[in-house]
């Protein structure tokens, strides 16, 4: 019997998921956790962790590019840079560090038990739909401030073949690492059981993206699927409004699959299309992985009793990731997993965004949350 092109793309989308929230459990690999260190306790431990990951995708993804493996080249769904979107990388900063977590980092520990994570799990869907009251102002200031003649990567702005580009950054990257590994900063010693050095999850969840840019057409992503989740509780309670906010009829999704060559077409509203065929089972496996990686090790103990100011952090992060996904457009797993090592203007500038926002929200945390 041949298997339905569906079942084949949910079923990769599903096991990609569940590999990256199974070893960042273990490993305790989460992006708002990097810059949260770096900004609240002054270590760049795992800052030094992303930028291993970078530096392997950018390798990855253009050894696979060369190889004729990358079909689709940028990807689909990513943008040009913009100046507005500065503004939501520097929302989503503040977001993810008071969440504890980013929209990934949210799945995974949600799955281990966490009830924070599950609350600002919440709040990215309440967020998200939030956006979509507003998104035909914020798309028009998108589009007004759209930078570089809308050209996607910064090979395409400077008009040079992406490798000339790929070689110099990985060289410097690789140079730092290697600096890094001599002094001892690249491990750490793990006392926990079943723990996983963070440089070994680099390397996987590279691997991971390699997978997904090849095998589905993109690397992972999955804040379309929040608007999604908020349009689908819409339609149940609201149906009348959900049918006259624009942002819920776009349909930014709309490509060909690389393996099935099946037509891949969607966007946040509550049809089950392909937005939902490729990131609800990236949602679910994360979450899987995560709580499968705990029981496995005797630590899944779902927990409630913390401060309640903490609550209304965790809530107040997710809502305000939620937004700024939207705005900037996408979030940070999409921009520094897959656009950074692209070489993606607008990843560039969502990081310019980003650091000062994570800034910000470390303040806050340390002011108010957790003084």
């Amino acid at each position: 019997m041949t298997l339905s092109p569906h079942y084949l793309i949910a079923g990769i989308c599903l096991a990609l998921g569940m590999v990256a929230g199974f070893v960042m459990h273990r490993s305790d690999f989460c992006l708002a956790g990097v810059f949260r260190d770096l900004f609240l306790f002054g270590s760049s431990f795992k800052l030094r962790q992303l930028v291993l990951l970078i530096a392997c995708t950018m390798l990855l993804f253009e050894a696979a590019r060369l190889a004729g493996l990358l079909p689709i080249y940028p990807f689909p769904l990513l943008g040009p840079a913009t100046a507005a979107g500065v503004m939501g990388a520097f929302l989503f900063g503040i977001g993810m560090v008071l969440a504890g977590g980013c929209v990934v980092g949210t799945l995974y520990k949600m799955g281990a038990g966490s009830l924070l994570s599950f609350v600002a799990f919440l709040g990215l869907i309440a967020g998200s739909g939030l956006y979509a009251e507003f998104h035909p102002f914020w798309k028009s200031l998108l589009t007004a401030t759209t930078l570089f003649g809308g050209k996607i990567t910064i090979p395409q702005i400077l008009g040079i073949p992406p490798f000339l580009l790929v070689v110099p950054v990985s060289i410097i990257l690789t140079v730092l690492l290697v600096i890094w590994w001599r002094r001892g900063g690249m491990s750490r010693a793990l006392n926990a059981q079943g723990a996983m050095q963070p440089w070994h999850a680099a390397v996987i969840l590279a691997l991971v993206s390699l997978a997904s840019f090849t095998l589905v057409g993109m690397p992972l992503g999955i804040t379309t699927a929040y608007a999604k989740m908020a349009a689908l509780i819409e339609s149940a309670v609201a149906p009348g409004h959900l049918a006259s906010v624009a942002f819920y009829a776009t349909r930014p999704m709309n490509y060909q699959h690389p393996l099935t060559a099946i037509t891949l077409a969607g966007g946040p509203g509550a049809a089950l299309d392909g937005i939902a065929l490729v990131q609800f089972p990236v949602i679910l496996g994360v979450v899987f992985g995560g709580t499968i990686s705990a029981i496995s090790i005797g630590e899944f103990s779902p927990y409630a009793r913390v401060p309640l100011r903490q609550y209304l952090s965790a809530a107040a992060g997710g809502v305000i990731m939620g937004v700024a996904s939207r705005m900037a457009p996408a979030c940070n797993v999409w921009h520094l997993l897959g656009g950074l090592p692209i070489l993606a203007a607008a990843s560039v500038m969502f990081v310019i965004g980003l650091l000062p926002g994570a800034w910000v929200g470390s303040r806050i945390l340390a002011g108010w949350v957790i003084k």
